[in-house]
């Protein structure tokens, strides 16, 4: 037979034929494509990356850096547009797809429209208000994840969750999450977990995608049903550019399944590193408390020795007691000064005393009243004088006077 005879083509050969074939053909070569921009992306070296698509299929998009900077749109996903370039074969992938040169808006989608408009809708109802956010739990003992029990996302969340959190259990509700029966499936499997007790936190997500895949996410009851969840809820649709109503009615939206993982778990080891710190600070904390409150207490055991009743008692008898011996001190110097002035004063009157001169050998001459004869003159002749001797007192009349005989001759 002819075919049995035929050589065996390589991948890369039937795949080069084939672009031979679509760069040959001149509809391909110029063409105008109307349709609806999805899953648009921005690649760091500056081409772009697109699907066009209508009600029945779709086609991949390229338009390279040179055409890019050339395009003034700025370009969303679910916007309408005519795509002027040529289609051709990507050889190394085998497929096919539109190289576009030009871009001109036809304005927004329908499925961009209907998601802007449930949007604003639900955002006036203030379902989207901060106020409504439940607190995500720091340690959570649980966590169910509405996901596809096949894609890479539940395969991220778990290796994540594992990596960071091992002791975290993880309960699985497999969902649709795409195409028309996923919002029902989805809502099915919040509400199954959000009954259990057990379940402390909800993630539910899938991988990126167009805007058509991701729009289970759009579903005005699906919002409604998370706004309604007791559970706190992370939402995890498509990657870091993707943006769904599911992710703006959650407590908390992540970029990636990834970054949900993440954020619904501490790192182990973080978090035993943190616990170290804070029990050398509590413990530090402590010490110096300690050491304060010894200080505070010597300070107040001294104030109140100090201040005890007892202790001033003390101080004022002991106070007292020195007062007591100063004053006996002061009356003992003052006793002594006196006695020590009246016995001068007493040695003194003896000299000046006229009675001590009388055991000298003199006498005391007084008048009959009593009062001591100084001069001759003092007496008249017959006048009674008491002469007090040493030894007694004589009674004596005066016959005469005589005021100039000497005395010289007395002894």
């Amino acid at each position: 037979m002819a075919g049995d005879k035929m050589k065996p083509l390589k991948v890369s050969e039937i795949n080069h034929y084939i672009k031979r074939m679509f760069n040959s053909d001149m509809i391909l070569s110029n063409v105008q494509i109307e349709g609806e921009i999805s899953n648009f992306k921005r690649h760091y070296s500056g081409h772009l990356y697109f699907v066009l698509k209508d009600e029945k299929s779709r086609i991949r998009c390229i338009m390279f850096k040179n055409d890019a900077e050339k395009c003034n749109m700025n370009i969303v996903d679910g916007q309408k547009v005519i795509a002027n370039g040529y289609v051709s074969v990507y050889e190394k992938g085998g497929e096919y797809q539109l190289y576009v040169k030009n871009l001109i808006d036809k304005g927004i989608g329908e499925l961009y429209k209907t998601f802007e408009e449930l949007k604003n809708r639900l955002e006036s109802q203030g379902i989207f208000d901060l106020e409504f956010k439940k607190t995500i739990p720091f340690i959570p003992n649980k966590i169910g994840v509405v996901t596809s029990a096949t894609g890479a996302a539940i395969r991220d969340i778990i290796t994540v969750i594992r990596r960071r959190y091992p002791s975290c259990n993880i309960l699985i509700y497999p969902s649709l999450v795409q195409g028309n029966n996923a919002p029902k499936n989805i809502i099915d499997g919040l509400l199954y977990l959000d009954n259990r007790e057990d379940i402390d936190l909800i993630i539910m997500g899938r991988g990126g995608g167009s805007l058509e895949e991701l729009f289970a996410f759009n579903d005005e009851k699906l919002a409604r049903t998370i706004f309604q969840l007791n559970t706190p809820i992370i939402s995890a649709v498509g990657h870091e550019t993707d943006f769904t109503i599911a992710d703006f009615v959650s407590d908390l939206r992540a970029p990636t399944p990834s970054a949900a993982a993440e954020m619904a778990v501490p790192n182990i080891k973080n978090l035993s590193d943190e616990l170290v710190n804070r029990y050398k600070r509590l413990e530090n904390f402590y010490e110096q408390l300690l050491k304060f409150k010894i200080k505070e207490l010597k300070f107040f055991s001294n104030s109140l020795k100090y201040n005890n009743p007892i202790f001033k008692i003390k101080d004022k008898k002991q106070e007292l007691d020195m007062i007591f011996k100063d004053i006996c001190n002061t009356i003992n110097n003052r006793v002594n000064e006196n006695l020590n002035r009246l016995n001068k004063l007493e040695k003194k009157l003896q000299i000046l005393n006229p009675l001590a001169s009388l055991d000298r050998g003199h006498s005391i001459i007084l008048d009959k009243s009593g009062y001591m004869i100084k001069s001759i003159k003092d007496i008249s002749i017959d006048d009674q004088i008491n002469i007090i001797m040493k030894d007694g007192i004589l009674k004596v009349t005066v016959n005469e006077k005589n005021l100039e005989e000497s005395i010289d001759g007395y002894k």
